[in-house]
């Protein structure tokens, strides 16, 4: 696979890396990094050669987009493609309710879900201040599962009118369910979706009636949590996650019969999560996150890593992913 194949994202025309970067490190995901590593990352990242980098307020209250866009501040707007979300607004705060559960050191903001018109303009403009850009290029409605009817009345006109005023070219939803995001498709014209952890070597559901809609209706799908937020990474080690959660028995299990199949064909288990995700043929590209250089160096190289043939036919064999599943050998 080549991690810096371009391809158009639904029908925005923006060409795509199908390697890009998620950006919840630099917001200090699980641990802080410093503002001089963040850097490192982002511009390592566009080094190689990527060019889709993902952020939003959520991550550290507003620190990822902070750093990311006095990273890119230097860079030409061409050379790189902008995705943030909306959803949530940032009320200033000193206390604990900054978000802290999962970022560490985030700003002096707490994340209030906010799908209403003002609320959508109100987070894009602060956002644009944050990055330090005049536009961006895909905005998601962020998190909707409990607002379904807000952000489709409410936020996605409001994504309507940005579009039409082009400082945004592409609309989309980012969220870890498919079913939802069938009804967006259904009731809106959206350009893309960022879906998460549900098309992955440990669940393929969204492959049965989303992924079909979406190449029936041009939406381009980029996918987030190919590690299924950890244990695609570490392996079925004790503490290993799944889903943001110590991962239950079965997954284990599940994991350590693939983790065999891949011992057998010496095949790192990263890179086949990895190139699965993208071999199948409505995703645009995947965006992995990245704490340190090395973790940049190693998700790009993990798409280059040549894996047999007969690898992906013991696991459809074995019932560990699905018969109907494109493998990377399928997708050249």
């Amino acid at each position: 696979m080549n991690s810096l194949q371009k391809k158009s994202l639904g029908k925005t025309g923006l060409l795509v890396t199908s390697l890009g970067l998620g950006c919840t490190s630099l917001g200090g995901l699980y641990e802080d990094m410093s503002e001089e590593q963040s850097f490192e990352v982002v511009h390592r990242s566009l080094t190689l050669g990527l060019n889709l980098f993902d952020t939003a307020p959520f991550y550290g209250s507003g620190k990822s987009e902070e750093r990311l866009g006095k990273a890119l501040a230097q860079i030409p707007r061409e050379d790189f493609i902008l995705a943030t979300k909306v959803g949530r607004v940032l009320v200033p705060t000193l206390g604990d309710d900054r978000g802290k559960k999962i970022f560490v050191n985030p700003l002096p903001f707490r994340p209030v879900f906010d799908f209403s018109y003002d609320g959508v303009m109100r987070s894009f403009e602060e956002s644009l201040i944050r990055l330090k850009s005049d536009r961006i290029d895909i905005l998601h409605i962020h998190d909707p599962d409990d607002h379904y009817n807000e952000a489709i009345k409410s936020a996605y006109p409001a994504l309507e009118k940005l579009r039409t005023q082009g400082v945004i070219r592409g609309i989309s939803v980012g969220m870890k369910q498919w079913e939802m995001l069938v009804r967006f498709a259904h009731e809106g014209d959206f350009d893309s979706f960022l879906l998460a952890g549900r098309y992955t070597l440990l669940d393929q559901s969204a492959m049965g009636e989303l992924f079909p809609l979406c190449m029936k209706k041009n939406i381009g799908i980029i996918l987030g949590g190919t590690y299924n937020s950890g244990i695609l990474a570490t392996g079925a080690q004790p503490g290993a996650k799944y889903d943001y959660a110590d991962a239950p028995l079965e997954i284990l299990e599940r994991v350590s019969r693939i983790e065999a199949v891949c011992d057998r064909h010496q095949v790192s288990l990263k890179a086949a999560a990895s190139q699965f995700a993208l071999a199948h043929p409505a995703v645009t590209a995947i965006i992995p996150g990245a704490a340190t250089l090395e973790q940049v160096n190693e998700n790009f190289s993990l798409l280059e890593q040549k894996i047999p043939d007969d690898f992906w036919a013991e696991l459809q064999v074995q019932g560990l992913i699905s018969k109907d599943a494109p493998t990377p050998k399928e997708a050249l």
